[in-house]
């Protein structure tokens, strides 16, 4: 199981939008609740946020290799998910 990095804005609506969609997601598979999800503002941690290549968030990442950036909807966090789970 692979660590999901997800960068977001406080008080970002497709942020808060994409936090809702991810706890209906894990509601609906148990499984994802075993996926370690490191939420970092980007504001508050803009050194390591810098490091990554992406323009707007949300924006989820395994490893250096990123899944999803920008409006989010419940099928693409479910693939992010999904690939988090795989070995």
């Amino acid at each position: 199981m692979k660590e999901v990095i997800y960068f977001y804005l406080a008080g970002c609506p497709y942020c808060c939008a994409a936090d809702r969609m991810l706890e209906e997601l894990t509601a609906e598979n148990p499984e994802f609740s075993k996926i370690s999800l490191k939420k970092i503002e980007e504001r508050e941690n803009s050194a390591l946020a810098n490091r990554y290549d992406y323009f707007y968030v949300p924006c989820l990442w395994i490893d250096k290799k990123k899944l999803h950036e920008g409006v989010a909807t419940k099928q693409k966090l479910r693939v992010v998910l999904e690939e988090a789970l795989k070995d």
